[in-house]
C-alpha cells in the first residue's frame, strides 16, 4: 500500500498562508474595498439628452468621493424607458457597481401603463434625486385667461382643450388631478413633443398648455405661466411673474408632479450591503452640494436653482405617489389620443 507523501510543518504552514493569500485576492478585495472597479450606468433614453447632461457633471464630483471611480454609460432608448429598465433589472449584475439613471416620473408612469416584467421596489430603488422640473399650466400672452382661477372657472362651464406633449406624462396627471379636485373639465390633446405643443398654444389651437416649466420659460416672452404643481414653492417665481402654486390657490394637497432624474440601484444589493449603500447615499449628497457639480451643470446652459436633492426616502415618497396617481388615471393615460376641439 502506497503511503501518503510526508509534508513538513514549514511547508504546511506556508501552504496555508498561500491559500489565504489567494482567497484574499479572489474574494477579500471586494469585501474590503468598495467600489473596486468602475461603475456601469444604464440610461433608458438616448445619448446626448437631459439625463446625460446632468449625469456627467455629477459623476465628476461623485467619482472622487468613491475611490476616484469612473463611470461608464450605456443608452437604451425605446418603449418609454422599458427597454433600459428591463435590461438593467434582468441582465446587469447586482453587485453595487451597476446603476440606473432614469426619470422617475415618466418611467414610473410607464411602469403602470405598460406593465413590464419587473417589480418596483422589489427589483430596484431610487436613492438620489438630482433635480426638479415642475409641471405647470400656461397660456399665450393673448389668452383671456389671466390667472389659474380664470382657467378653473371656465373649465367648470365647458371642457377646455389642453395641449400636452404626450398623454402618459406627469403633466397630464397634473391637469387631471386639478380637474378632480375642483370639478373642472379638461380634454388632453397630445402633440408629440415639446415644440409642437408650444406651437399649438401659440396658435390658439387649444385653450391652455400643460408642460414641464423649464421648457416653457425659454419662451416666457410669449407665454404666461398661471399655476405650478409643487407642494412647497415656485422655484422660478421671480421670472414667472410670481405664478402661484396650484395648491396654494385652491387649498389643495396635490402631490409634487415634476420631472426628476434620479440614481437607482438593485434592491437586493442594498439589502445585503447596508454599509456600502450608506457610503453611496452619503457621497451622493456631498457630490450634489459640490461646486464641481453645480458649476459643471451650469456650463450645459442650465439654471442650477432646479438642483433640488432628494434622498432615498424622498425618492420613495415621490415614486409611490406617482404610481398611485398613474393607477388612478390609467384609463386616460393609456388612451391613444384626445379629441380636438
Amino acid at each position: 500500500m502506497m503511503k501518503p507523501p510526508l509534508v513538513s510543518r514549514r511547508s504546511f504552514v506556508g501552504g496555508l498562508a498561500s491559500t489565504a493569500a489567494v482567497g484574499s485576492s479572489l474574494g477579500g478585495a471586494s469585501a474590503q474595498t468598495y467600489p473596486s472597479r468602475r461603475f456601469s450606468v444604464v440610461i433608458p433614453t438616448g445619448q446626448g439628452g437631459g439625463a446625460e447632461r446632468i449625469a456627467r457633471p455629477f459623476d465628476a464630483a461623485w467619482g472622487p468621493l468613491l475611490n476616484k471611480t469612473q463611470f461608464e454609460y450605456s443608452f437604451y432608448p425605446g418603449a418609454a424607458g422599458q427597454i433600459g429598465y428591463e435590461l438593467y433589472v434582468k441582465r446587469r449584475p447586482r453587485d453595487g457597481h451597476n446603476f440606473l439613471f432614469g426619470n422617475m416620473a415618466g418611467e414610473l408612469i410607464m411602469y403602470v401603463t405598460q406593465k413590464p416584467d419587473y417589480n418596483f421596489p422589489r427589483d430596484y430603488i431610487y436613492f438620489s434625486q438630482m433635480e426638479v422640473d415642475d409641471s405647470c399650466i400656461y397660456v399665450n400672452r393673448n389668452s383671456p385667461f389671466k390667472t389659474i382661477q380664470d382657467v378653473v372657472n371656465a373649465a367648470k362651464k365647458r371642457t377646455l382643450n389642453v395641449a400636452v406633449s404626450r398623454i402618459p406624462t406627469q403633466t397630464s396627471i397634473a391637469v387631471l388631478s386639478l380637474g378632480d379636485a375642483t370639478g373642472s373639465r379638461y380634454n388632453l390633446i397630445p402633440y408629440g413633443g415639446g415644440n409642437p405643443t408650444y406651437i399649438a398654444v401659440l396658435n390658439g389651437e387649444v385653450d391652455i398648455g400643460a408642460s414641464p416649466m423649464i421648457g416653457v420659460m425659454t419662451l416666457i416672452e410669449k407665454f404666461k405661466i398661471l399655476g405650478v404643481f409643487n407642494r412647497k414653492q415656485n422655484l422660478y417665481a421671480d421670472v414667472t411673474e410670481n405664478a402661484p402654486t396650484v395648491n396654494s390657490v385652491f387649498g389643495l394637497d396635490i402631490p409634487d408632479l415634476f420631472t426628476s432624474r434620479a440614481w437607482g440601484v438593485h434592491t437586493e444589493w442594498v439589502e445585503k450591503n447596508p454599509e456600502h449603500f450608506a457610503l453611496l447615499e452619503r457621497t451622493a449628497r456631498e457630490a450634489h452640494a459640490s461646486p464641481v457639480f453645480r458649476e459643471g451643470y451650469k456650463k450645459t446652459g442650465a439654471d442650477g436653482r432646479n438642483l433640488v436633492y432628494g434622498d432615498r426616502k424622498a425618492c420613495m415618497e415621490f415614486a409611490l405617489n406617482t404610481i398611485a396617481l398613474a393607477k388612478r388615471y390609467e384609463k386616460v393615460l393609456t388612451a391613444k389620443r384626445g379629441k380636438r376641439g
